[in-house]
């Protein structure tokens, strides 16, 4: 790739830093500038239709229709997307994204949607329903992740998803040490693994994030965990599992040493809250990670995964009521009258509060706990169907989120090469790395053999053939070998960007 030979070479020679400086000086040289433009514009163009595959196939609308389009017109459109996507989530083609996907289940939470498409729990007077379904939402996470056995009430809220979830977390642990220690300049040790969006919580609320390393198993390591701890950190963080590689963090030491300094300890569990406890109850060997360790403060567990909600809830947990209150947002002064919101947003669809309070009480324990067998009983047989590829290699000891990397191939033209057959795996680095995050969609019939046999095609066709696939194969390239990450980052704005053209 000419950019990765523009800048990788001579950048890579050098640390993360220094390299960032001196992209900075090469970018604004114009022959440079223009060199670097264009290369993003032939990556990107090479994006877009995977992304943009509808351009000339459906109309497309850039100001508003003189009148209203008829709308039985626009259900059809409506239904052909919806058919056009489907058979790759359906289908078990897809890491995670579609957690349950039974069309009879759909058809219930679609109904429940329906009865309650008005509400909005920031008008609690008009809705009182709203807030009972959060109450008992919130209570049932609660005590299915330790607060029934805890010392005092486990409380929280009812967010939109696990990065909302994880964004108030911080944003509490900031306003408390700000409140009651004086902390104005506030860190939070994090493993380099733990999910992104406590990087998103650092940038919006001016927290460092003070990273530590995992060890050979890939979980945080707790004696570097111990020396990052200084006076201004207001928080330390362990993951329950991690996103990348599917690995729990020792959530035991981690909580503890928290607990030792005095400070918050947060256990995201938004990919294992509803899965871990049930685990656990099937005979899986599951470490201590929730309430029932007195070190653990809060907890954040993502509902619209493993809790088969539709998407855009999640739920935030803390130990007590006290802690809880420094989410909050109250304005007293305001002419608009008296204003509260307990979370981000004010207005919140309380549709989708609806679908994931009936969600949860339509599994019961018994359900989610035969829905945690199936797919740990198919993470199994994944993982060893992908140890007899000598050319790749599993990523710790995963339990349903497995990572695995290439010992002697490219990982990302084996990613590549997957999705030509349909696929669509994560992809990771540092290192590079793929994981399958896998769902009741991969329980079907037929869906391991599927997947493992072009798996095995996939690593042939790039033992044969190496360097040339397509796609995301050298967008993930580049970010390995590139040190100058706000190259990378200027990437990835302008795929964004490519997102939202017309």
């Amino acid at each position: 790739m000419d950019l990765e030979k523009l800048l990788a070479g001579p950048l890579g020679r050098i640390n993360t830093r220094v390299a960032g400086w001196a992209y900075r000086g090469l970018r604004r040289l114009p022959p440079v500038r223009r060199r670097i433009e264009a290369e993003y514009e032939t990556l990107v163009s090479g994006l877009e239709g995977a992304v943009k595959p509808y351009r000339g196939v459906f109309p497309a609308y850039q100001r508003l229709p003189a009148t209203g389009l008829d709308r039985a017109e626009l259900l059809t459109e409506l239904g052909d997307l919806a058919r056009r996507e489907r058979v790759a989530w359906q289908q078990g083609f897809a890491s995670g994204a579609v957690y349950e996907g039974n069309d009879d289940y759909i058809t219930f939470l679609s109904r429940v949607v329906e009865l309650h498409s008005q509400a909005n729990p920031l008008h609690a007077d008009i809705w009182p329903s709203a807030t009972k379904f959060e109450a008992e939402i919130v209570a049932m996470t609660a005590a299915m992740l330790g607060g029934d056995q805890a010392t005092t009430p486990v409380c929280g809220t009812v967010t939109s998803g696990g990065t909302e979830s994880i964004l108030l977390a911080m944003k509490t642990y900031r306003d408390k040490a700000r409140a009651e220690r004086g902390i104005t300049k506030p860190e939070m040790v994090v493993p380099v693994t733990a999910h992104v969006a406590f990087d998103k919580a650092a940038h919006y609320f001016g927290i460092k994030p003070v990273k530590i390393p995992i060890d050979a198993a890939y979980r945080a390591n707790v004696v570097a965990a111990g020396e990052a701890i200084t006076r201004n950190t207001v928080v330390v963080v362990g993951s329950a599992p991690s996103f990348p590689h599917g690995i729990i963090d020792p959530i035991g030491e981690l909580s503890a040493l928290a607990l030792q300094h005095g400070i918050g300890f947060h256990t995201d569990a938004c990919l294992g809250g509803f899965v871990l406890p049930w685990a656990e109850r099937l005979g899986y060997p599951i470490p201590p990670f929730d309430f029932r360790l007195p070190g653990v403060s809060s907890m954040s567990a993502d509902t619209h995964k493993y809790g088969y909600a539709a998407k855009g809830t999640s739920v935030v947990l803390y130990r007590t009521k006290e802690l809880r209150r420094y989410q909050y947002f109250t304005a007293t002064d305001w002419p608009g009258g008296l204003y509260f919101s307990p979370t981000l947003a004010g207005s919140r669809p309380g549709a989708l509060s609806a679908a994931c309070w009936a969600a949860m009480l339509s599994h019961g324990e018994s359900g989610y706990q035969k829905a945690t067998a199936h797919i740990l009983e198919t993470a199994a047989a994944i993982r060893d169907g992908i140890s007899d590829i000598p050319e790749l290699e599993i990523m710790g000891d995963p339990l349903w989120v497995i990572a695995f990397t290439a010992t002697s191939l490219d990982i990302y033209e084996v990613m590549q090469r997957l999705t030509e057959r349909g696929w669509s795996l994560t992809g990771l680095q540092h290192p590079p790395a793929l994981h399958l995050a896998v769902t009741l969609r991969h329980t079907q019939d037929g869906v391991v053999d599927r997947f493992l046999e072009d798996l095995h095609w996939a690593v042939a066709r790039v033992r044969a053939e190496p360097g040339t696939a397509e796609g995301l194969a050298p967008v993930y390239g580049l970010a390995a070998t590139v040190p100058a990450r706000a190259m990378v980052g200027e990437l990835l704005e302008r795929y964004i960007d490519l997102l939202y053209e017309v």
